[in-house]
């Protein structure tokens, strides 16, 4: 199953009246997006600023918050370090929220994130004490099969190190041309494409459109431009109560 969620289709949010704009393929409920939290990802954000903003001190509890810098710089300040940190594109930040952490973000003038909170499992996440790693572009590998570059977050080689069941988190470069993908059937694949357009086993996809991809062992991408996309692979099966399906 391919299901295509196109820019028009996903939530959409805005700090400071529009200074930082956002879409959302996994929003909260009451937000108008099609896609509801699925697996253990519970909320997903590609949010950007063209003059720059911040996003003031909030609290988390539970949740792992994970940024990715796609372009521009971001600087991020929590209470357990009570400083502001810089990131630049490339880099990778987890707050394990555990008891609660608060922090806050200054989108740069061009910056451009995802951010995407995870469910490690509530019950016992809230029993820990919050803690934070950032992950620089050089922290990050890349490898490359049958031509197509992965740069590798969480799982393979990948530095990320998270308490939330069995995810793991790429980015796919595609140069022009054709190629077959083989696929974990255990996963729920996340696609949101970056860069460029595609077409996955004949569906297209725009930037800012999102795919959701599950029971296929093997995928066909046809690109007529150079192609990037930012992938999370969720479990299907997952061993602990979320907190989504504990709201249903």
């Amino acid at each position: 199953m391919i299901t295509v969620y196109p820019k028009s289709h996903q939530a959409k949010g805005a700090f400071n009246g529009g200074a930082i704009l956002e879409n959302k393929p996994v929003g909260f409920p009451g937000e108008g997006g099609r896609l509801q939290p699925y697996s253990n990802l519970f909320y997903w954000a590609h949010a950007w600023s063209e003059e720059g903003s911040t996003i003031g001190l909030h609290p988390h509890k539970g949740f792992e918050i994970m940024s990715f810098v796609t372009k521009g710089e971001l600087e991020h300040f929590d209470t357990k370090h009570n400083e502001w940190i810089p990131l630049k594109a490339g880099s990778a930040q987890i707050i394990r929220s555990g008891q609660g952490i608060s922090h806050a973000e200054k989108l740069n003038a061009g910056c451009h994130i995802f951010q995407i909170w995870f469910d490690p499992g509530l019950q016992q996440s809230m029993q820990k004490s919050a803690s934070y790693d950032d992950y620089g572009p050089d922290d990050i590998p890349v490898t490359e099969k049958n031509g197509v570059k992965i740069k590798w977050y969480k799982g393979g080689k990948g530095p990320v190190k998270m308490d939330t069941y069995d995810v793991v988190i790429k980015e796919l470069t595609f140069e022009k041309g054709s190629c077959s993908m083989e696929l974990d059937t255990t996963k729920i694949h996340g696609w949101y494409l970056v860069e460029g357009e595609l077409m996955v086993n004949w569906q297209e996809m725009e930037v800012d459109d999102f795919a959701l991809i599950r029971d296929f062992e093997d995928i066909l991408i046809e690109t007529t431009v150079r192609s990037k996309v930012f992938v999370v692979e969720s479990p299907i099966e997952v061993p602990y109560a979320t907190y989504s399906a504990l709201r249903k």
